[in-house]
């Protein structure tokens, strides 16, 4: 193929990948997930993650392992906005912003994923297990595990539109209603509905184990900085992420030296999607700090990206830092995809 039709093709798949993401809420509709079933998810392995190099497997500080395209006949999948892994990396958590909750077990064949098995579906509910029957309350836009592992622990929630923080349990059954919910600062009332929290963790080393972590998509102070809270024993903090060219946070995950991996996504109508993974270390993350991270690589339409909204850490075989990442398709399957992307973590001096 011809490099100007190459590029032709980059720039219409851009185009229409962008208007996807614009318009998304209005093309496409949110399913409500009424009862839990299990569902058939196929998965096509994603050769390379560059498109014109697909044999490159070093990109910043991140080493490819492989990725999935991920589909199913059901019409209640899509829409994953969070993602948490089991500290082996097999059993997994998503949360859609349909409001939706989806469990499985990835395969593996040595390091690369190649395929999903015992995917089930189910609503996420409100106290004392009533539905939640409005959108604006079923926003689910970030997950993560606080106590215990993924077939018997504690997760949270995060939730925009109706901004909120929620403790659920999660077994072999899937989630239950919420148990409680986390007391926010009044001051996150002020997030816009579509702006609010899209990023949750809890620290699992430093000085702050333990902590409960969270983060704005777009909530700036004003010197121009991602606002987020910090909750330790109990008492809520502010802190702050810097903005570098104008990305939005969509998750993060943390790492076990108490640190935090943060993913951004920024949209542009020239452009298309960008992705941007930075690292923050444990000296950094304190109650009124200002974060800056290092920048572990940025990725634009020439990838194997989409709309890349969750990250989950886990450690490998050999010990190793894997980060996976998720999209939300915003359920325009002939527009978007749901994509799955590994990548290893590599030391600094690598």
């Amino acid at each position: 193929m011809r490099p100007q039709k190459v590029i032709a093709l980059f720039a219409a798949a851009a185009f229409t990948l962008a208007l996807a993401v614009a318009t998304g809420q209005a093309v496409a509709q949110k399913p409500r997930v009424t009862e839990t079933k299990s569902i058939e998810i196929s998965a096509t392995p994603i050769a390379g993650f560059q498109f014109t190099d697909a044999n490159r497997k070093d990109f910043g500080r991140l080493r490819w392992r492989g990725g999935l395209v991920l589909k199913s006949s059901s019409p209640d999948f899509g829409g994953w906005s969070g993602l948490v892994l089991d500290r082996d990396g097999r059993d997994f958590l998503a949360v859609s912003d349909s409001g939706a909750w989806l469990t499985g077990e990835l395969i593996y064949d040595g390091v690369r994923p190649v395929g999903v098995r015992n995917a089930r579906i189910g609503p996420l509910k409100a106290l004392k297990d009533r539905p939640l029957l409005r959108l604006r309350d079923r926003d689910a836009e970030a997950v993560t595990l606080a106590q215990g592992t993924l077939r018997n622990g504690t997760i949270l929630v995060a939730f925009e539109g109706n901004h909120r923080i929620g403790r659920f349990s999660i077994s072999r059954n899937g989630v239950s209603g919420p148990q409680q919910y986390l007391q926010l600062p009044p001051e996150a009332r002020r997030m816009k509905s579509n702006e609010g929290f899209e990023a949750i963790s809890v620290l699992k080393g430093g000085r702050y184990k333990g902590a409960i972590i969270a983060l704005s998509e777009r909530f700036k102070d004003d010197r121009g900085h991602h606002t987020g809270w910090i909750w330790v024993n109990g008492v809520q903090h502010k802190l702050h992420l810097t903005d570098i060219g104008g990305f939005n946070i969509t998750d993060a995950a943390a790492l076990d030296d108490g640190g935090l991996i943060v993913l951004e996504r920024r949209f542009g109508w020239l452009e298309g999607i960008k992705m941007r993974l930075r690292l923050v270390s444990p000296e950094e993350i304190a109650p009124r700090s200002v974060m800056k991270g290092e920048v572990l690589f940025e990725a634009n339409m020439g990838y194997q990206i989409d709309n890349l909204e969750g990250v989950a850490v886990h450690r490998g075989e050999q010990g190793e830092t894997v980060v996976t990442l998720i999209s939300d398709d915003n359920f325009n399957s002939l527009l978007q995809r749901t994509v799955l992307l590994q990548f290893t973590l590599k030391a600094a001096e690598d």
